[in-house]
């Protein structure tokens, strides 16, 4: 079947589009960790010499493009094998389900003072440069999930996984942690099928 004039230069534009955005995303994610390798040697001096010594890195699952898994990248923020003490805590586990696969700030007891610190000035962020450098994520897009948070988007999980996650999103931009399940997957999903460079720039100065 052919398609129409109008479908093939949206195609074309969308492919554009693409391109530019991949260009982009090296580009600034080499400039921010070069910019930003003295807040990488900091992380890592007071993980070695600290009170919590351990990896300087969090990597966790997420579900990326197309269904493919990829490890997330974040300075550590938790205790030492964090994730699977959680699951050894029914309750705990329970409530973050519950919250959006989440817990509260200040509710966390796996979360260290420094860790704190890292969360509220968002700095244990920074390492997803190395994800978007290598292509598993983008500047802007959806918050990658885990598998878990993939039941929530129900028959509409394929739409969610069209387009590579983002480490900014119109989630974020919207109200973050203030728009749970399942009023979040509408928020998603209107990226999605809006996404555009233009609603990027918009999405990457909301934020900021």
């Amino acid at each position: 079947m052919y398609l129409s004039k109008r479908e093939s230069m949206a195609s074309d534009n969308m492919r554009v589009y693409l391109v530019f955005k991949r260009g982009a995303d090296i580009i600034l994610s080499i400039l921010a960790l070069i910019i930003l390798s003295p807040v990488f040697l900091c992380v890592l001096c007071v993980d070695r010499f600290g009170e919590n010594k351990g990896a300087v890195f969090y990597k966790q699952v997420r579900v990326g493009l197309h269904g493919k898994r990829f490890k997330i990248i974040k300075f550590r923020s938790m205790i030492v094998n964090a994730e699977s003490k959680l699951r050894l805590m029914p309750d705990l586990y329970e409530r973050y389900k519950e919250n959006n696969y989440k817990l509260p700030d200040g509710e966390d007891p796996r979360v260290t003072g420094f860790g704190r610190f890292l969360r509220k000035t968002s700095i244990d962020e920074i390492p997803q440069f190395i994800n978007i450098l290598k292509g598993e994520m983008s500047l802007i897009g959806p918050r990658p999930v885990v598998s878990e948070e993939l039941a929530e988007y129900g028959k509409r999980k394929s739409e969610l996984l069209s387009v590579k996650p983002g480490a900014m999103g119109y989630w974020q931009a919207s109200g973050r942690s203030n728009i749970g399940y399942p009023e979040r997957c509408d928020v998603e999903l209107y990226y999605v099928e809006h996404q555009s460079l233009v609603f990027d720039i918009q999405i990457f100065w909301q934020i900021l």
